[in-house]
């Protein structure tokens, strides 16, 4: 099962990070390899972006479905590829430390199917943890830049 996940500590209040995460359109666009994204309703968009693994460079498209928001500490979603034959889902979950401080938890699946997605998830298994951190650490940065922007 490829997977990921990872955890940091951020200097916000939690009322911040979830106000920063329950905006798709805040995330979306650091997706690494980010082409475009597509709201269709409140919990529902799809996703395009340019995947490079070695030599094999793919343009996937994904569709989005929110699964729950629970204020002001989860996020969490499934995906479907329109033009791959895959699935899985993620999450965002911020853990209040203090009045200022949270753990912020990013995690993604994806398991390829078909007749490659042996040979996929071999992939994914090593490229998702990195995504995963990249990912995380991408909306930290946005969401403090953001904070700083505010103050």
């Amino acid at each position: 099962m490829p997977s990921g996940v990872h955890q940091l500590e951020v200097d916000l209040p939690i009322r911040n990070t979830w106000s920063f995460v329950s905006n798709i359109t805040n995330w979306a666009t650091l997706v690494p390899g980010y082409v475009e994204h597509e709201i269709l309703n409140e919990r529902q968009s799809t996703w395009t972006f340019r995947g490079d693994a070695g030599v094999v460079h793919k343009t996937v498209c994904l569709k989005i479905d929110i699964q729950e928001w629970v204020e002001p500490a989860r996020i969490s979603f499934t995906l479907k590829g329109l033009n791959e034959n895959f699935s899985g889902d993620g999450y965002f979950h911020a853990e209040e430390l203090s009045k200022s401080t949270v753990k912020m938890t990013g995690y993604l699946h994806i398991t390829a199917k078909g007749l490659i997605g042996p040979m996929v998830n071999t992939m994914l298994r090593t490229m998702l943890p990195r995504t995963t951190k990249e990912f995380t650490e991408a909306v930290v940065r946005k969401m403090q830049r953001a904070e700083a922007v505010a103050r």
